[in-house]
Order: C-alpha cells, then structure tokens, then sequence
C-alpha cells in the first residue's frame, strides 16, 4: 500500500500571520508536519510515500531531500493550481495498488488513523473516507450517509442536510479505481477535491466513512497551539 502527501500550496495565510516557515515545516511538539507524516506512513507499512511540493519553496525542497537519504520517498516538485491538480500530477505514482492520499496540514491521533489503515486494509469499498463530527473548518465539506452500520457515503454537500453525520477529515484511502474518475474530472475542467469526491459517487464507486473522533487543520497560526494541545492529547 502506497501513501501520498499533497504540500504543493504556498502556506500565504499562515505567512501573513507571521509565521516564518513553510506550512510544511511548521513544527508540532518539536516535529515538522511533513515529517511526522511520513514517519507515521511508514509505520504503517508505507512502500512508497509520494509527496508532491511547489517549486517557489526552496526550503521544503531541501528539507524533504535530506530526508529523503534516510525513507523511501518519491518527491515531485511542481507548482500546480489546487489540491486536485496536485493530486493528478502524482496519480501515475499511485497506479496499481491501494492508496492513502491526505493533504500536509491534517492533523490526526495515529491510534485512530492506525485501526483507520487497518480496516481499509480488509474493506471491499472502493474507497474509506475519514470523517468527523468535530467541525473547526472554515467551509467544511457535509457528507450524507445512510444509515446502516457500513455508512455507505451517498452525498458530498457544501451545506449541511438532515442526513449529514459528519465532515470530510481530508484523509482518502482509495483503490486504483479511483483515478479513473480523477482523470475524468481534469477532463471535464474540475478543479476542486471535493468535486472530485462528488464524482467518485456519481460514478458509483463504493466509499463508507470511517469516522474518527477529531481531526484537525492548520491553517491559521492560532490552529498550531490547537493542534499541539491536541496531540498532547495522545
């Protein structure tokens, strides 16, 4: 099972904030967010930790470089338009065995996303999204699911609707078919991941979700206390 990370923005709102490192290399406890990642991937058995960046933030690069001389990473360099541009850009990586793909700044439990791991190892779905009820996203994606104890996803929302449990965590486990319909939505001009998860189902993919119990995203400077507390938490 191959793992990818998405870190190819440019952090803007966490440097208007004076944050001087890249987004990437913000340290939580002591630890680069990026690096964490990769360590937690590979704890789970990674083969192959894919990780896409820009070509703006030199820092990264060097970075990711000298850590590529103690893990097996494959690391693209390319600036690229949104999440899901980035996300095609590495999908020729991800061909042929199952995938976690999840963006730099998602902050989770490795518990939680351990048993997460572990049950998509065992699933039949076409994919396992993670999901929480835990909302601190400024324009969170609502999933509707049914109500049966798979939680077979059948809705992607910008607004919340009766049958919406949970938010999009950011954290995709998905098989190779999933690219398919990646490669259909760069045809048809999206550029939006949650376009894309909107697709998956129209395309009648089977994804459930798995809920965990808090995830979080740094995206302001004020989320890296909030994010260090909640790993204390560990």
């Amino acid at each position: 099972m191959n793992f990818a990370i998405i870190s190819a923005g440019e952090g803007s709102r966490l440097a208007q904030e004076g944050v001087a490192k890249p987004k990437p290399l913000v340290e939580l406890n002591g630890e680069a967010m990026i690096e964490r990642l990769v360590r937690i991937f590979m704890r789970q058995g990674a083969g192959r930790v894919v990780v896409i960046i820009n070509d703006l933030v030199l820092e990264t690069r060097a970075f990711l470089t000298r850590l590529k001389e103690e893990l097996p990473i494959e690391l693209v360099v390319k600036t690229t338009p949104s999440s899901m541009h980035s996300f095609y850009e590495i999908s020729h990586l991800l061909e042929g065995d199952r995938f976690c793909l999840t963006t730099v700044d998602t902050i989770f439990h490795e518990e939680e996303f351990a048993r997460y791991i572990e049950a998509f190892r065992t699933s039949e779905a076409d994919g396992l999204m993670a999901v929480t009820d835990y909302v601190d996203d400024e324009k969170p994606l609502y999933i509707s699911t049914t109500t049966t104890d798979d939680l077979r996803i059948t809705g992607f929302h910008d607004q919340p609707t009766p049958d919406c449990r949970y938010i999009s965590g950011g954290i995709y486990c998905l098989t190779p078919k999933a690219l398919d319909t990646l490669r259909r939505c760069m045809e048809m001009g999206q550029s939006r991941m949650r376009n894309f998860q909107r697709q998956l189902v129209a395309d009648g993919l089977c994804l459930e979700a798995w809920p965990f119990s808090k995830i979080v995203d740094v995206d302001h400077a004020g989320d890296i206390v909030k994010a260090e507390e909640f790993l204390s938490e560990e």
